[in-house]
């Protein structure tokens, strides 16, 4: 009887204790292998610093609970250690040896005199420098003889909220915000110390909690508390707090009759707000404005310049350490224009017009965080001004929730494109740095995919992409595939052959998603409004570059968008050298034709298929490599957590169902120009267009 209360107590135990994903990457559990845990314990005694600061007190109980967690030992932390051996010594150093090679937020790790050291110049490199170590533990490296060097290639590595007032997220795929706006400042969620953690611990340290479609609201004493609240909580772990504002402000809370940048009683509203802002925030990280973009207001409103409105903002913050972000994602309403070129044109005028606080925000290509898309031609192009990176975390064009889809790829691919600004080797990544025109000011700015689901992403995979923006914000040199298998050893599996099958899996993710939905440099196709599924007809909207024929050109002669000097230039806004790249198709890479050239469907393409053939090759290629995927995650059922492989097998079904969904849109309206048969040996699909087009009406009645 005893026994089986036993069996029956770990049962229930096992299954209580079902991973849900909340821990994210900060899975403490304790190592199995005895021997490793023995090397780690006479390495991590106890723990000790000589600076008690709020973010190296953080630093220290971190390591406590890793260590306790890993180990399976208690770990005591004092102010010194004196002469003791085998423990952890928390340094802050001016100009020691230690911290020589290192900047802001930099830390180096070194074993010395039986102890590892770990040293900064600042209270957040150490707390970095922890993480780092504890990471070491998770993946099973050794910690013997650690020389480890490590600083931030990027100053401002931010999340960008676009969370509501009212709770939803725009774009946000897990659920409603994680911000109880309506419970601030009175309780404060535990998520908040979780998110708080999950950030540093990749050197995450600043966080723009709003909408960039922001409320004025936010700006108002009630919500300046609330957002000192979340300030309050996240500064220990060396988070600064940035505020979306709506550049109307003065005139909605002000009661102002202009929010004209160069009106002095609006310069000095903007003076008094950002005072006020500081009362509440000491170390207010500073404003992040979209401006004159998609309806909302900005200095274009009154004759004025994007630098007007920015500097503005920037002369408000010149007696505070914060700045300006100021984004580049506008565009006009023309449907003979080309919104590829249309944010260059507007801000290249203005190139070594905006104040040094002021950093142009720009996304990573042109149209809008399309699975693929050629650099934005801004980089390398304003050589005067800062310009900060902005990439989309959650998937709003990438399967949202339900499509396994790792984007370190898609980042890599644009930070390490060659922009040839000052020669070769002027790669996206050395733009936004600063290194390469030596500015001060750097920035790389993630949209968050965080929400209220329990496992924070929704898709347990969605936060391989959190942490992969987190890594290469602090280090654009590391590859996708050594991010991933971190993410993997500290999340899914400790066993080599899973990790390497789920490794896999992920690096190839990317390129299946684009198979069946955008080959060949295709792109905006998606449904109207909600940005989900196929919608490659879509011929009407409220402007015309909110449709799929504005972009994909499909008529009886062939496909894509000529950007070489047929229907627009654009091409000529990169060096001579990207140029050549992609003006001759010819020569064009394949995952870029469609996106610069306007292709016959019987030209045959370097890989021996006609344009038509390749692109059915693709679409049905596609489906079948997502079934493939399946094949490989059952097969590693014995070795995941059972609720972790469920939500991922559910996913990877609706995935090839919806993969299947582009795959018949896409080839059943295109076989409407081309007037050819799908090449064998791919079968017709048993579904008429008719049909597949009544799909996408079901979904806009959810």
């Amino acid at each position: 009887m005893f026994r089986k209360l036993i069996i029956l107590f770990l049962f229930i135990s096992v299954n209580t204790f079902a991973d849900d994903g909340s821990r994210l990457w900060l899975k403490y559990d304790l190592l199995k292998d005895v021997k490793q845990r023995e090397v780690y314990a006479s390495l991590t005694k106890h723990i000790s610093f000589n600076e008690d600061s709020p973010i190296v007190i953080t630093a220290a109980n971190e390591l406590q609970m890793g260590f306790e967690g890993l180990l399976g030992k208690k770990v005591l932390i004092s102010k010194n250690m004196g002469s003791k051996t085998g423990g952890i010594i928390l340094e802050i150093s001016a100009d020691g040896p230690n911290v020589q090679n290192l900047i802001e937020d930099g830390f180096a790790i070194h074993s010395q005199k039986g102890n590892i050291v770990i040293s900064a110049k600042t209270p957040s490199g150490v707390l970095y420098g922890a993480f780092e170590l504890l990471r070491n533990i998770q993946t099973g490296k050794s910690l013997n003889k650690l020389t480890i060097v490590s600083n931030p290639k990027v100053k401002i590595r931010m999340l960008n909220h676009w969370d509501n007032a009212n709770g939803t997220v725009e774009r946000g795929y897990a659920g409603s915000s994680m911000w109880k706006w309506t419970e601030l400042p009175f309780r404060i969620d535990p998520r908040y110390i979780q998110y708080a953690r999950a950030n540093a611990s990749i050197g995450i340290n600043a966080a723009s909690i709003n909408n960039v479609n922001a409320s004025s609201r936010f700006l108002t004493p009630e919500y300046l508390e609330k957002i000192k609240a979340v300030a309050d909580v996240l500064r220990p772990y060396g988070i600064r707090v940035f505020i979306s504002v709506n550049f109307r402000s003065p005139r909605t809370l002000g009661g102002l009759k202009t929010s004209d940048p160069l009106d002095p009683e609006v310069r000095k509203w903007w003076n008094d707000k950002t005072k006020e802002i500081h009362e509440y925030i000491p170390d207010f990280g500073g404003f992040l404005v979209k401006a004159n973009s998609e309806g909302e207001p900005g200095p274009q409103d009154y004759g004025r310049t994007h630098a007007d409105g920015a500097n503005m903002l920037a002369e408000a913050m010149r007696p505070f350490k914060g700045i300006v972000i100021w984004r580049a994602f506008v565009y006009n309403a023309d449907p003979k224009g080309d919104r590829f070129k249309e944010a260059y044109e507007q801000f290249k005028p203005l190139d070594g017009t905006f104040d040094p606080k002021v950093i142009v925000q720009v996304k990573n290509g042109p149209i809008d965080f399309m699975p693929r898309e050629p650099f934005h031609p801004m980089f390398g192009a304003f050589p005067k001004t800062n310009l900060g990176m902005e990439f989309q975390i959650t998937q709003e064009y990438l399967g949202q929730s339900t499509h396994l889809t790792y984007l370190a790829p898609m980042f890599k691919e644009c930070l390490d494109s060659d922009t040839f600004a000052k020669g070769k080797g002027s790669t996206v990544a050395k733009v936004i740095d600063g290194s390469l025109e030596s500015h001060q000011n750097s920035l790389m700015a993630g949209v968050a995919n965080t929400g209220s689901d329990v496992n924070w992403t929704a898709h347990p995979f969605n936060q391989a992409n959190w942490y992969a923006f987190g890594r290469l914000a602090w280090d654009h040199s590391l590859t996708s595939e050594q991010i991933a298998s971190e993410w993997i050893a500290m999340t899914l599996a400790k066993n080599k052959t899973a990790q390497d099958k789920i490794r896999t899996m992920m690096m190839q993710s990317l390129p299946i998603y684009i198979s069946y939905t955008y080959p060949l440099g295709t792109a905006h196709m998606m449904g109207e409004g909600h940005h989900y599924g196929p919608e490659p007809w879509l011929a009407k909207s409220g402007r015309p570059d909110w449709t799929s024929v504005y972009y994909h050109r499909a008529d009886s002669v062939g496909l894509g968008f000529d950007r070489i000097g047929g229907i627009s230039n654009a091409l000529t806004l990169y060096k001579p050298e990207v140029q050549k790249l992609w003006g001759n198709p010819e020569q064009c890479s394949l995952d870029y034709l469609l996106w610069f050239h306007h292709v016959a469907w019987t030209k045959k393409l370097s890989t021996g298929r006609t344009l038509w053939n390749e692109l059915c090759f693709r679409y049905y290629d596609g489906v079948e490599q997502v079934k493939k995927m399946e094949t490989t995650w059952e097969s590693l059922k014995p070795k995941i957590d059972k609720e972790t492989f469920e939500n991922v097998k559910g996913r990877l079904k609706i995935q090839e169902k919806e993969a299947l969904w582009w795959r018949d849109a896409c080839v059943l309206y295109f076989i409407t120009y081309t007037k050819t048969p799908i090449p064998a040996p791919f079968l017709h699909p048993t579904r008429t267009l008719d049909e597949v087009k009544k799909l996408v009406e079901i979904y806009h009645l959810r």
